[in-house]
């Protein structure tokens, strides 16, 4: 792609957490300090709180936090904590390599194997640090659950250290009065605050430096641009980079200016609703009494018979810039009850954006999602997080899930602060937060490629399937490939599809699977996007 072009050696600028590219600002090295701080305070109790807007580089602090551990810390990293008590002590057991007792649904029996381990680590002296990143999303159980591993000490010291990295929200859950005990042992707070413009030009500089990059492309007007769209959020930041150096090299532009920033801008960041009027309280009760009218009126005729096909007319839906309505995100519950558990309006919507006919796969079909739904017609079902998704490029499926029920969302569209979604016969934007709430990562995604590429090859063949992975991965991972001779799959080739797993949020391990085949496939011009909106 654009490497060569730009005398790279990678992508500078991909949204996944790689420490090598970290650029520590000013508060970020306090952040870290911080981190530091608390692991390094060992047997001294409390909890060390990091908080920050999305995209500020809490995760990257945290991947660059566990890179500096001395030798003496033993970490348990909690990645997913939407769990249940007893659910979270087994990870805490399992990220410690504590054999779990036989009673693992017993709360008691956890905390006796994991107060065993801590007094022999301590024993032996060794520090033990319990991570817990999403913090926010922690239930009050699980919370106070967390609190009460605090009080596993001896007559001097603690015995665990915790650390809560989590977003803005996690500083309202612990003001709550129920939660003053645990807000009461946070010993270290801190907040982490975009960059200002200075620090977004240092850390273009600094990405781009460690990409191999020699001249730095854009210009001071664009640098600008790039802190005016962004905010000075680092994950916006590399987003709009990325894309304006695709818009240079698809131009042979050398020299990156405020016009191909803003075009990046308008391409990959979802429009800034900020800008538009607030909805009143009135307004918000005349939309949902409005919505919830039109699903009880449309909702017969939408309605799937048992076995239905998709439409042949069926096409993709047509990328306007009209002003979408904003969903808050405490009316999301709403919009799924008014949706309903129903899976097949969801399916109807993503095999309409793929314009799947009536021939190729119907409805009942698609919906078990079966890995070749028909030849050159794919499905995938995983478990993701945001981030990757936007990395695909693609719009999913998503199940969520309310307190009052599930339902079947199509993403449409995601930046660092807010989601374009399809639920309930109607497209809408809202807080991405709101929608981290509601879903737990499971998606299904549909692409097209051809037919031979089922099943996938393996290292050591060649012929078409072959091929057809390194046209595409001499353009997005700068694989070279001989003149003469037929393609292989070789070590060559597998070192390149590591560096498109990365870039895309995958395991890096040189499988090619089905989620690896669909991120080849995401730079295809054919199919549908992630919505590309204007301001």
């Amino acid at each position: 792609m654009y490497l060569e072009h730009y005398g790279l050696s990678e992508a500078p600028f991909s949204i996944t957490p790689d420490p090598r590219f970290v650029y520590l600002s000013e508060r970020h090295r306090d952040a870290l300090a911080h981190l530091l701080f608390g692991i390094g305070q060992g047997g001294g109790g409390g909890f060390v709180q990091l908080t920050g807007e999305v995209g500020t580089g809490k995760t990257t602090l945290c991947r660059l936090l566990l890179e500096q551990l001395p030798d003496n810390v033993r970490v348990a990293l909690v990645l997913n904590p939407r769990l249940s008590p007893v659910e979270l002590l087994e990870t805490i057991c399992q990220e410690l390599r504590i054999k779990l007792p036989a009673k693992r649904s017993s709360l008691k029996a956890l905390v006796d194997a994991l107060n065993a381990y801590l007094l022999e680590a301590y024993a032996q002296g060794l520090r033990v640090v319990l991570i817990i990143d999403e913090a926010q999303n922690l239930s009050v159980e699980a919370l106070e659950q967390v609190r009460l591993l605090t009080n596993l000490e001896t007559d001097t010291q603690k015995l665990l250290q915790i650390l809560l990295l989590g977003q803005p929200e996690l500083r309202d859950i612990l003001a709550r009065d129920d939660l003053r005990q645990l807000a009461q042992r946070i010993t270290a707070r801190f907040h982490l605050t975009p960059l200002d413009a200075n620090e977004t030009e240092a850390y273009l500089r600094h990405r781009y430096a460690v990409a191999g990059g020699q001249r730095f492309p854009f210009t001071k007007l664009a640098v600008k641009r790039i802190q005016h769209h962004s905010g000075g959020v680092p994950r916006l930041v590399n987003i709009i980079a990325e894309r304006a150096l695709l818009g240079g090299y698809a131009h042979d532009e050398a020299q990156i200016g405020e016009r191909w920033v803003d075009q990046a801008a308008r391409e990959a960041l979802a429009p800034r609703l900020s800008k538009l009027p607030r909805p009143t309280l009135a307004g918000v009760v005349g939309v949902a009494l409005a919505v919830a009218a039109a699903v009880f009126l449309l909702w017969p005729k939408a309605a799937t018979p048992p076995s239905p096909a998709v439409p042949a007319t069926a096409a993709p839906a047509p990328v306007t810039t009209e002003v979408v309505p904003y969903l808050p995100g405490d009316a999301l519950d709403q919009r799924m009850r008014l949706a309903g558990d129903s899976a097949q309006p969801a399916w109807s919507q993503l095999l309409g954006l793929w314009t799947v006919r009536a021939n190729e796969a119907a409805l009942a079909d698609a919906a078990s999602c079966p890995p070749v739904l028909a030849p050159g017609l794919f499905c995938l079902r995983g478990r993701a997080s945001l981030d990757k998704l936007a990395a695909l490029g693609r719009p999913t499926l998503l199940r969520l899930q309310g307190r009052e029920g599930g339902a079947w969302a199509v993403l449409l569209g995601a930046d660092a602060v807010r989601v374009r979604l399809w639920l309930g016969g109607g497209r809408f934007d809202t807080d991405r937060l709101a929608l981290e709430r509601t879903w737990r990562g499971d998606y299904a995604a549909i692409w097209r490629g051809p037919a031979f590429l089922a099943p996938p090859p393996a290292p050591g063949d060649s012929g078409p399937a072959v091929d057809w992975i390194h046209d595409r991965l001499r353009d997005r991972a700068g694989l070279e490939t001989p003149d003469a001779g037929p393609a292989v799959l070789d070590a060559a080739s597998l070192v390149a599809v590591r560096r498109v797993q990365t870039a895309h949020g995958l395991v890096a391990d040189g499988v090619i699977g089905p989620e690896t085949l669909l991120a080849l496939s995401s730079g295809d011009s054919d199919g549908p996007r992630l919505r590309r909106v204007l301001d």
